[in-house]
This record gives C-alpha cells, sequence and structure tokens, in this order.
C-alpha cells in the first residue's frame, strides 16, 4: 500500500510506500503519542480515513526527508491525501475471493477488483505475496 500526497498543481504525486510492519520503533512511538493511539489501532484508524492518523503517517514520511519539518506545519487538503493498493495487493485480494466467493457475489466482486488492478500503481520492488497494512 501506498500513502500518495498529490498537490494541487503538482504535475506527479509523492508515493511512500506504507508497511506498518516496516516502521521504526520511534517513529510508532511517536505515532502513538501523537493520536493516542496503540499502534494496531492506529493502523486500522489510517485505513478507515481518521483525519489526524492520515496527518500523523504524513508527517513520519515528510519528516524523513526533512528532518526539521514539524507537526504543525503539515496541512493538506483531503482530495490531496490518500491511500493507495498496489497491483500486487490487489491481485492478492482476488485471490482470496477466488477461495470465498461464488456466484454473483464472486463475479461482482471480480469486476471490481479487475478495474482496480487496471489503474493500481505496479509495485515492482514487492517481493512475493503482498500483505495487507495491518499491524500485528
Amino acid at each position: 500500500m501506498f500513502l500518495v500526497l498529490h498537490r494541487e498543481g503538482e504535475e506527479a504525486p509523492t508515493r511512500w510506500r506504507y508497511e506498518p510492519k516496516k516502521l521504526m520503533s520511534v517513529e510508532r512511538e511517536d505515532l502513538e503519542r501523537r493520536t493516542g493511539r496503540h499502534f494496531a489501532q492506529f493502523t486500522q484508524d489510517v485505513l478507515q480515513g481518521n483525519s489526524l492518523c492520515r496527518r500523523a503517517l504524513l508527517f513520519t514520511y515528510l519528516r524523513r526527508e526533512h528532518p526539521k519539518t514539524r507537526f504543525e506545519d503539515v496541512d493538506f487538503g483531503w482530495d490531496e491525501l490518500k491511500l493507495e493498493y498496489s497491483r500486487q495487493e490487489y491481485e492478492s485480494m482476488r485471490e482470496g475471493v477466488l477461495g470465498s466467493l461464488h456466484g454473483d457475489e464472486l463475479a461482482a466482486a471480480l469486476q471490481q477488483i479487475d478495474q482496480q488492478i487496471e489503474d493500481a500503481y505496479d509495485d515492482a520492488e514487492t517481493t512475493g505475496k503482498a500483505e495487507l497494512p495491518i499491524a500485528g
């Protein structure tokens, strides 16, 4: 999964690979302090669109590139920041529904996933089976 920032007026978006299990412990602790959530809950809230959690996550990635970035300076239009599954993650989802759905439900799910696969970012760095971004 990717955290994608595409500011109005910018030609290309900035994309960061979002893998909760790969965040450093200091980053995880900072995210917990800033949001008041334990890390597993934080990862769920990011996926569900919690504004504070997404802002804190963006801050984490921006600070990696610009260490003097302050949390107070991180601001974005809601339509400028989103999470995107990679093509490989959609392919994993497709495999999952093949074994769990049947009939019309399966056909509808496959149609939706296949449409998403067409437009998804190809994560060439993914090796093996893609995991969904939930912290354990």
